[in-house]
């Protein structure tokens, strides 16, 4: 259950209110002054604060208290209490954004009444105000392939622990998609997602967004690192972010605290870390573009995700997948793929990885006419390929040599393409193509296609 923070400068009020509310099953905190108050808000927002409008021996008043806690943490509701209230006072604090006013001697009845209330519209704030912050894309994670069995294995295990994960692996690969699977299925579940793009963040700016600002004109303005406080900040293509950032990002790392642009007093955040890289960290820093003390911070867990290429026997899954998600998110028509276009997407270069491919399904479904099967000639770069006569366009090099040469050169390509379709695995790719694995073992060997080039003898 949240907490409530009781400040009140006397010492037996204070306690006697906590006493109640503790008999009622709340998490209560006490502070007798205005600096005890915001060092408790600082340190973790309370849902409710009941609040005395008079503190002696302090720097600020109820009414300031109040003001701040409604610039810095607009959705905690702030109950007014008073020995000495009148009208105006009431009036006073309802108008800066008290949730109600309470006045000494109170009874005990009304003040629990007015605390649940609160506390339901605490609690309300908060599920608002989650749902508004909470990125809801999917962390589904779709493949059977030896490669994304072993990076599924790797996520499983990070899940369990609070500690920083470096995600390695080229453009489009699916590193925000795993670092949103690590986020869904750890104890911080249910607390915001937060991801700092550093690629697409000016610079000049990113000190902005990343802690926040205070100014007189617009007041405060919560940075990402603050949105994500109890939950995960994913760091996207972390070596783009400017070296003076880097400096700042790591004692937030090392204190779990920093202070907004513009502001004096420090916020302290509750993060796990997950950050993602395209390129070679190692040479970044030998660079000086990135710096050693933010890598060793970052990389506690370091996990490589896969290429498409790498992965070829998910393909497939992959595009029903995307036709399935395209279809219900856009209403785009729900289509199939031909058993020869699955066969085509595998053997495709993809360079762009999973993000190009979902591109290509989206594309097709778009451009393409009625809803039968999807057939290879309506995949990019194959438009306008004969479909019918079964012939292939013979190349100025294949054109000029012999049969026997041109024979072993298809062969090669063929088998090779094969091999890489099903991900290495022999067996497989001899009952594709038609042959005995013993057979196959030798049609490689005497075209020069050996397990260490390339291939693997999976079963």
């Amino acid at each position: 259950m949240s907490s409530i923070l009781i400040v009140d400068d006397e010492r037996d009020i204070r306690e006697l209110i906590g006493d109640i509310l503790r008999d009622e099953g709340f998490i209560v905190r006490l502070a007798g002054n205005s600096d005890d108050c915001m060092a408790e808000i600082n340190a973790d927002p309370p849902s409710l604060i009941i609040l005395d409008i008079w503190l002696k021996d302090s720097r600020m008043d109820g009414i300031d208290i109040l003001k701040t806690v409604k610039r810095n943490n607009p959705d905690v509701p702030v109950v007014i209490i008073s020995g000495h209230g009148n009208i105006e006072i009431a009036v006073a604090a309802i108008k800066q954004g008290a949730y109600d006013f309470i006045e000494k001697p109170f009874n005990i009845d009304q003040l629990m009444v007015v605390v649940t209330r609160a506390m339901e519209t605490s609690r309300l704030r908060r599920e608002n105000s989650e749902l508004r912050r909470r990125d809801t894309t999917s962390a589904e994670m779709i493949g059977s392939s030896s490669a994304f069995r072993t990076l599924r294995q790797q996520l499983d295990k990070v899940t369990k622990s609070n500690g920083r994960v470096m995600l390695t692996g080229p453009a489009g690969s699916g590193k925000e998609m795993a670092a949103r699977y690590i986020h869904t299925n750890s104890a911080r579940g249910e607390a915001a997602f937060v991801t700092v793009s550093s690629a697409g963040i000016e610079p000049e700016r990113m000190e902005d967004v990343l802690f926040g600002r205070e100014t007189t004109e617009r007041g405060l303005e919560k940075g990402l690192l603050e949105q994500a406080h109890g939950g995960v900040v994913y760091l996207d293509e972390v070596a783009e972010m400017p070296l003076g950032t880097q400096s700042k990002l790591l004692r937030v790392l090392v204190e779990q605290q920093f202070t907004r642009v513009g502001g004096v007093e420090k916020v302290r955040v509750d993060l796990r870390v997950i950050s993602s890289t395209s390129r070679d960290l190692r040479t970044e820093i030998a660079a000086g573009r990135f710096r050693q003390e933010l890598y060793d911070r970052l990389n506690v867990v370091p996990i490589a995700v896969p290429s498409l290429a790498d992965r070829r026997d998910d393909i497939p899954e992959l595009a029903r997948h995307f036709l399935e998600l395209l279809h219900k998110a856009q209403g785009l028509p729900l289509r199939r793929l031909s058993p020869d276009a699955e066969a085509t997407l595998q053997t495709m270069p993809w360079p762009g990885n999973v993000r190009q491919l979902r591109n290509v399904i989206e594309r097709v479904l778009i451009l393409g006419e009625g809803s039968g099967p999807i057939e290879p000639a309506e995949l990019p770069g194959l438009e306008g390929a004969p479909a019918m006569d079964g012939r292939l366009s013979i190349g100025g090099l294949i054109a000029s040599m012999a049969l026997r040469e041109a024979r072993e050169l298809f062969e090669r390509e063929y088998l090779l393409t094969q091999i890489n379709r099903f991900g290495g695995n022999i067996s497989r790719t001899a009952s594709f193509v038609g042959m005995e694995r013993s057979a196959l073992h030798r049609k490689l060997k005497s075209l020069g296609v050996v397990k260490g080039n390339g291939t693997e003898d999976q079963a």
